[in-house]
């Protein structure tokens, strides 16, 4: 491996030169720039990488902190690619740090982040709370964004999606359709986003004077195996139901298979929604019907607001995005649809 003091002989200039060359600090003229950088290209030399950032105070790089138990499913694949891609385009690279099975291994990997000078960092919080969030952003000097959570203090550091407003929507247009009976199974309960579209189909059944029957409501894993095994539990309870909401596709796609295997039609007997909009969604049979979470455009957003904030930009105020509910062929007209809402209520703004 090359050094810089070979990289200096080579361009017949002084080791100091070479790094000023380098960090970009101090006069060298271009003619002495153009030798350097020839040095280098014909040494094969690459610059210490952390030597350079404490040199510089800057990396070009964004660090994102994901725990490794959400890095399955289309979701975070999208989040992750598009995250990459936005910030390539803006010239800088970005580390993607686990954040592992708790709070203090989150703060650990937002430590670590700090420590290899990364110039901002996004934080996609398991564990966190937000008011443990708030407090990180008032201790690290450079700029921190938190995904999918809403900040109490620090609000424009935030984007978030209206996963309550999206789940209440898409429990609204079923009751819409005429169901009345809706099963609906959760994800893993200690996700925020999962207590949140709970949260949101209790409210549109509440909303709509129909009530919560909770043992229509069963818990599940973000697994299609999970979504299957809901099913059973449901089969075994002997409840009634018309409609089943899933808290992610990869759990809707498991409860229709095993309502086929239980000779219970989708959708004839028992339409189903998911959340995610995976690919495969429209081309299962039936086409799945989905709740779009806006993810590009919250990643879009929470680079621009990162780049805002490095180079001294305003900072925006759209924090909260909404989802869409795009219905395919896993949902039909329930038995109550003469008598649906849509045909004695104006319709939710």
């Amino acid at each position: 491996m090359s050094t810089m003091q070979e990289v200096a002989s080579r361009a017949g200039v002084s080791k100091a030169t070479v790094s000023r060359v380098l960090s970009g600090k101090g006069y060298v003229t271009q003619e002495t720039k153009d030798q350097v950088f020839k040095a280098i290209e014909e040494t094969g030399y690459r610059p210490n990488l952390l030597a350079r950032n404490l040199a510089t105070s800057k990396s070009m790089c964004i660090g994102l902190v994901v725990t490794n138990t959400l890095y399955n499913g289309n979701y975070f694949s999208e989040l992750i690619s598009q995250a990459a891609k936005k910030l390539d385009a803006n010239g800088r690279q970005l580390i993607l740090v686990d954040g592992k099975n708790s709070a203090a291994e989150e703060r650990e990997a937002i430590d670590f982040l700090n420590d290899l000078r990364c110039d901002g960092i996004i934080i996609y919080p398991r564990f966190l709370t937000v008011d443990e969030m708030d407090v990180i952003i008032d201790k690290y000097k450079k700029p921190v964004m938190v995904v999918n959570r809403k900040l109490r203090k620090h609000q424009s550091h935030c984007i978030y999606c209206d996963h309550k407003g999206s789940s209440f929507q898409a429990t609204r247009t079923l009751i819409e359709r005429g169901h009345r009976d809706i099963a609906f199974i959760t994800g893993s309960m200690d996700s925020p986003t999962a207590t949140e579209r709970l949260s949101g189909y209790k409210d549109a059944l509440i909303f709509a004077g129909i009530g919560v029957k909770e043992d229509l409501i069963v818990a599940g894993k973000w697994s299609p195996a999970s979504g299957a095994a809901a099913v059973d539990t449901l089969l075994a309870r002997g409840v009634t139901f018309s409609a089943l909401i899933a808290s992610n596709d990869d759990m809707a796609i498991g409860a229709m298979k095993q309502l086929s295997h239980a000779a219970v039609a989708v959708p004839a007997q028992v339409s189903v929604i998911g959340f995610d909009n995976i690919p495969t969604a429209p081309f299962l049979i039936p086409a799945l019907s989905s709740v779009k979470d806006p993810v590009s455009d919250m990643v879009s957003e929470v680079i621009n607001q990162i780049i805002s904030m490095l180079d001294g930009g305003y900072l925006s105020q759209q924090n909260q995005f909404t989802s869409d509910v795009i219905l395919r062929e896993s949902v039909i007209d329930g038995p109550y649809y003469s008598t649906a809402l849509s045909d004695r209520e104006p319709a939710l703004k």
